[in-house]
């Protein structure tokens, strides 16, 4: 058995959601927040058989693409004027984080 926690962007959970529900896998779903763009994410938690962690991760993978946005940063741009502007700035996001691990026991109560 094999924990697998992912953390995806909130545009592509229902996608992932909807794949799992397809694939008879079960999952938690958590709100969460990133810390560098502080936007919605989604933790999916999933309990699974070993021999189908490859088909999380497919699922995931395929559910979860990477993309580039343009997001509105502060900058400082000059300290002694104490000016600062916001500019775009091009960023990757999208994808998800994905941890796979042990699990020495399983118990359901």
């Amino acid at each position: 058995m094999k924990l697998v926690i992912a953390v995806v962007q909130d545009q592509d959970k229902n996608i992932l959601s909807d794949a799992f529900y397809e694939a008879d896998i079960r999952a938690t779903k958590l709100s969460s927040t990133g810390g560098f763009l502080r936007s919605g994410n989604t933790t999916f938690i999933i309990g699974i058989e070993e021999e189908r962690v490859d088909e999380v991760l497919e699922l995931i993978k395929v559910s979860c693409q990477a993309r580039e946005q343009f997001i509105s940063s502060p900058v400082n741009l000059d300290v002694s004027l104490d000016v600062t502007a916001a500019y775009p700035v091009k960023v990757k996001v999208g994808g998800a984080t994905v941890f796979v691990l042990p699990i020495d026991e399983f118990l359901q109560f």
